[in-house]
């Protein structure tokens, strides 16, 4: 399954695992950006952007979903493949 996915991360977030497992179990290719290793402007473009402080920060097709739970989720109520179609 191919789509525009693009995962806001850091090195040790428990939260970002999980949600690209998720991905990665069905099939999506995505986008990491490790904010761990961007320039502090990246971040506060990020929260500016999107009104959060946390990370994930998950978008497809540049819209923003929000964080691993909001996902899991979309997963669990059956949306998430219709995101990703």
């Amino acid at each position: 399954m191919t789509t525009e996915v693009t995962i806001y991360s850091t090195t040790f977030c428990p939260y970002c695992v999980r949600a690209k497992q998720l991905l990665e179990r069905k099939g999506v290719d995505f986008k990491e950006i490790n904010l761990s290793n961007e320039a502090p402007e990246v971040r506060i473009e990020l929260m500016q952007r999107t009104n959060h402080r946390t990370v994930p920060q998950i978008f497809i097709k540049d819209q923003f979903i929000g964080g691993f739970d909001q996902l899991y989720a979309l997963e669990k109520d059956g949306k998430l493949d219709e995101l990703l179609a």
